[in-house]
This record gives C-alpha cells, sequence and structure tokens, in this order.
C-alpha cells in the first residue's frame, strides 16, 4: 500500500516525511518525483509514503494510478499560519505561488495584493483535496498543531513498524521553518 500525504504546503509536510524515515516497513519522500513527467512522475515504489503539495494539480492522475488501494492523509495547519508563510514567500516572488500567479492564473494583475493571491491558491487547493478524498475509504484528517496525537494514529492505521519515539521527537524539531516574520518599528 501507498501513502499520500496531501497538503497545500507550509503546513508540516518535510516534518511528516522526517517523523516517517523512522518507519522501517515503508520508504518515504518529500518532492521526490517533482522533476518527471510522464508515468515516471507518479511511479512511486510499493509501500512508500510521498508528501509532495504539487499533487493537488494532477489527482485525477494519482486517482487512476492508485485510487482507492492507497492511503491518503490530509496534513492541514491553523489557516492564519499557512497564509502567513505563503504571504512571505510571495513577496520574494519564489516558490509555487509565483508559478500559481503567473502560470496557472497567467495574466494576474502582479498588483493583486499577496495575502489574496494566498488566500485564491489555498482555497483552490483544499478544494481540490476535498473533491479527490470524498470517495476514498482509507483517509485520515492530520492537523499539525496535534501532531502528538494525530502521528501515533497515522502509525497505527497504517501498521507502521519502526522506532515511534525517534518518529515522534521529530515533531519538536521545526523543519524548513521560514523566516520569523519582520516585526514593524
Amino acid at each position: 500500500m501507498n501513502i499520500f500525504i496531501l497538503n497545500s504546503g507550509r503546513c508540516g509536510s518535510t516534518t511528516f516525511i522526517r517523523a516517517c524515515g523512522h518507519i522501517s516497513n515503508y520508504s518515504a519522500g518529500h518532492e521526490s518525483r517533482v522533476g518527471l513527467v510522464g508515468d515516471a512522475r507518479l511511479t512511486y515504489p510499493e509501500r512508500h509514503i510521498e508528501a509532495d503539495n504539487r499533487l493537488c494539480w494532477i489527482l485525477g492522475r494519482l486517482d487512476r494510478q492508485y485510487g482507492k488501494e492507497a492511503f491518503y492523509v490530509h496534513l492541514t495547519r491553523e489557516y492564519d499560519a499557512v497564509a502567513a508563510s505563503f504571504v512571505q514567500r510571495a513577496e520574494v516572488h519564489t516558490g509555487i505561488l509565483k508559478a500559481y500567479r503567473e502560470g496557472i492564473l497567467r495574466h494576474a494583475s502582479p498588483r493583486i495584493p499577496s495575502q489574496d493571491l494566498v488566500e485564491d491558491y489555498l482555497e483552490t487547493i483544499e478544494t481540490n483535496i476535498a473533491l479527490f478524498l470524498r470517495d476514498k475509504p482509507r483517509q485520515m484528517a492530520f492537523r499539525l498543531e496535534k501532531a502528538e496525537r494525530d502521528f501515533p494514529r497515522f502509525w497505527r492505521e497504517v501498521g507502521a513498524q519502526g522506532d515511534l519515539e525517534k518518529a515522534m521527537a521529530e515533531w519538536r524539531i521545526r523543519h524548513n521553518a521560514g523566516p520569523p516574520p519582520i516585526q514593524g518599528d
């Protein structure tokens, strides 16, 4: 069984995969096939856990490849924290928001405030995930703020083996954290 961690980004997916690195009966990767196209893009090894927010743009293909046979985790974080993290990144014009503004929206005005762009992006991603998951029998909601509760449940549900204590320690480390917010005078 394969496991996919569906998420918007900026919500703990790197930490999730670091914690999964302590599971001995699954491999785990974070955005491990992003540069690939065609069949290779979704050809993960059996018993693999993958976190990749770009999967939200190819959910039809993910459904065709893995459908109801996979286990899906919808990883979320408190909305305002995710939005603030994305806004900080939008201001430097890199990453998925740049691709969203310039590629998906294509002719979006550069004058659209970053907050509005982020809210539109998050609404799109969360709606895509919800629609995709509506008929999936093997799934769970996972809140970053509740990782101490949710990760052991995830561990049990997927039959993980390994070192749960070390996996839980990963949740106490901030992986891939953005810069601290700039404070006003």
